[in-house]
């Protein structure tokens, strides 16, 4: 099945594509010729999509599942997946007041911010993520689907598995695939947390930190980071972020503490998640 997701143009489709290809699970993500392609799980069915660009203000989602009926839902978790309801000149008139905001997103007007396909699989990313690279965190991910996720009866390309479920991750000794005990304990209190509250991971309910930080091992940084990606809370900010730091002070020319990007950014409020995307976006350039 082909469909047409339409948004208000400009669209930065390489910063998208580029953000997802570094962080592609094996056997779950594929990235190539400029198309996203992934398996999915909804509701116990298993399927695959790909997306590319279509015209000048629409993508293009091949969908490939049995369920006919999933479809408005699999669209709904598409377009928050890849932020193309979002109201760009708002959020930039706003953020352009910040000078340094204003040129960088001269430089990328297009830019959106990531979302994710599922909760579950976005919060044990960001848990596997804390305090190692993101290459060493997607190859822990990688052996986390292959030894947990349900293999697809059709394998396509590089898809070979679905993400692990809550029941499966909420009961297993995650510290088997080489992590600290610790991790592998809130990898399986998230999962156990998401079987309690099947609503936990659910975009637009109020008090979604809170709840995450009412987790065994999830700080503030994963629970923003959450927040922002699969809450879809605008103004989520992952304080104390190295790459924000990082980024600021290169801008900069100076360097720049973790309160200092903190109290910058209350200027951009209620829009913070943009402004940090621009900010890990222009880092990732070199600028």
């Amino acid at each position: 099945m082909r469909l047409s997701l339409e948004y208000q143009p400009p669209y930065d489709w390489p910063a998208m594509l580029g953000f997802l290809s570094a962080r592609a699970i094996v056997g779950m993500e594929e990235v190539a010729d400029g198309v996203y392609w992934r398996s999915i799980g909804l509701n116990g069915v298993h399927g695959t999509l790909s997306i590319k660009p279509g015209t000048v203000d629409s993508l293009e989602l091949d969908l490939d599942f049995p369920d006919p009926t999933a479809v408005p839902e699999i669209v709904a978790r598409v377009r928050r997946m890849f932020d193309l309801d979002t109201d760009l000149e708002v959020i930039h008139r706003h953020l352009a007041v910040d000078p340094l905001l204003a040129r960088l997103i001269a430089e990328r007007p297009g830019l959106r911010i990531p979302g994710a396909w599922d909760g579950l699989e976005l919060a044990i990313r960001a848990v596997l993520g804390q305090q190692i690279t993101v290459v060493a965190a997607i190859r822990l991910a990688g052996k986390l689907v292959a030894q947990y996720g349900k293999p697809l009866t059709s394998p396509r390309g590089g898809l070979s598995h679905v993400f692990p479920e809550a029941q499966v991750l909420a009961t297993a000794d995650l510290a088997t695939l080489g992590m600290p005990k610790s991790r592998g304990r809130t990898l399986s209190g998230v999962a156990q947390a998401l079987l309690d509250d099947p609503l936990l991971f659910e975009p637009g309910r109020p008090g979604g930190v809170a709840r995450l930080l009412a987790l065994y091992g999830i700080g503030e940084w994963t629970a923003q980071y959450v927040a922002l990606r699969q809450l879809r809370e605008l103004d989520g900010f992952p304080s104390g972020d190295v790459g924000l730091i990082n980024a600021l002070a290169a801008l900069e020319g100076e360097a720049v503490t973790a309160r200092g990007v903190l109290l910058r950014a209350e200027q951009w409020r209620p829009y913070r998640g943009y402004g940090a995307q621009l900010l890990w976006t222009s880092l990732s350039r070199g600028d």
